[in-house]
């Protein structure tokens, strides 16, 4: 069991240092890989803000984790900075790098959001919008993905539930899963 907690702890610290290698204009550059897809560009006009996360680096070997920087904007403008962590139990092996946005349809759902500790039930998925073998990404589910790019996902059902619409796109890795657990919001203002 120790040997599986290293071989995880390695896993989750390496998909972390991802976010470090990529330059400073990493939020300006996934933004412009959503705002191409014809799939989700209309929500950066219609929602009243989004948060977004360039690399989520995700791994398991049994116990899994997931965890990812990003920064909060309403109008364009930056509001503040945000992690993701997840953790994760059941059959699950490999590691994986995505990217994350998470819209918010009105002003109560950015107040949820931004509110302090804010948490994604299991049962929440995202729309993923990778061209490749890809079946799902999200806080939870059966998640494969082969290959990183493409504005694939027009066929998906995209929308808002309870106020947030979630897309991810993968970046690479190989992970199978069917486990469960929750993504953990925080969030932290930018001073004015």
């Amino acid at each position: 069991m120790d040997k599986l907690r290293s071989f995880l702890a390695v896993a989750v610290a390496a998909l972390a240092v991802v976010p470090c290698l990529v330059s400073a204009d990493k939020f300006t550059q996934a933004a412009k890989v959503f705002k191409d897809s014809p799939v989700v560009a209309p929500y950066f006009k219609e929602a009243y803000g989004y948060a977004i996360f360039p690399t989520i680096g995700k791994g398991g070997f049994g116990i899994g984790g997931a965890h990812g920087s990003g920064q909060v904007y309403v109008d364009e403008k930056l509001t503040g900075k945000t992690s993701m962590t997840q953790v994760t139990i059941g059959w699950q092996f490999g590691g994986q790098a995505y990217s994350q946005v998470i819209f918010f349809e009105d002003e109560r759902a950015y107040k949820e959001f931004t509110g302090g500790n804010f948490e994604f039930g299991a049962g929440v998925s995202a729309v993923a919008i990778t061209a490749g073998a890809q079946a799902q990404a999200g806080s939870t589910g059966s998640s494969a993905s082969a290959s990183p790019g493409g504005t694939a996902g027009s066929q998906a059902e995209a929308g808002f539930h309870k106020g947030m619409a979630i897309f991810t796109r993968a970046k690479g890795g190989l992970m199978y899963e069917a486990s469960i657990g929750g993504q953990k919001f925080s969030f932290e203002p930018i001073a004015e």
